[in-house]
């Protein structure tokens, strides 16, 4: 059974930073490229950043592109995505994902439960 566990999200004052982690089991994590995404209520389910199975290839949104950064350690199962100079608009749940670095949430194969991060004014 495939597990995806987000962790690190909490509240932080505009301008802070944040990392969260997501840690894999039940699957060939080192296989698999990897996908944050985040939702806000009444909206869809956006893409933030994905990486690929080497950790060669990153990938962002326009609206985090230079803000944050995405990682994995593939001895450790787990992919990371920091997060600095928030703004109260990154506030939302975020997800990782597994199975592709597209920005299409439905190509996607897993899905974590979400950690909330909301960023205070």
């Amino acid at each position: 059974q495939v597990q995806l566990v987000e962790s690190g999200g909490g509240l932080v004052q505009a301008g802070g930073s944040l990392r969260l982690s997501c840690a894999a089991a039940g699957l060939t994590f080192s296989r698999y490229g990897m996908g944050w995404f985040r939702q806000t209520p009444g909206k869809e389910r956006e893409f933030v950043a994905s990486i690929t199975w080497s950790g060669g290839t990153t990938y962002y949104a326009d609206s985090v592109k230079g803000r944050f950064t995405v990682s994995r350690d593939n001895a450790k199962n787990t992919v990371y995505l920091q997060m600095n100079s928030l703004k109260p608009e990154d506030t939302a749940v975020y997800y990782c994902a597994a199975g592709s670095t597209s920005r299409l949430r439905q190509v996607y194969d897993y899905w974590g439960q979400g950690t909330q991060v909301t960023v205070s004014s």
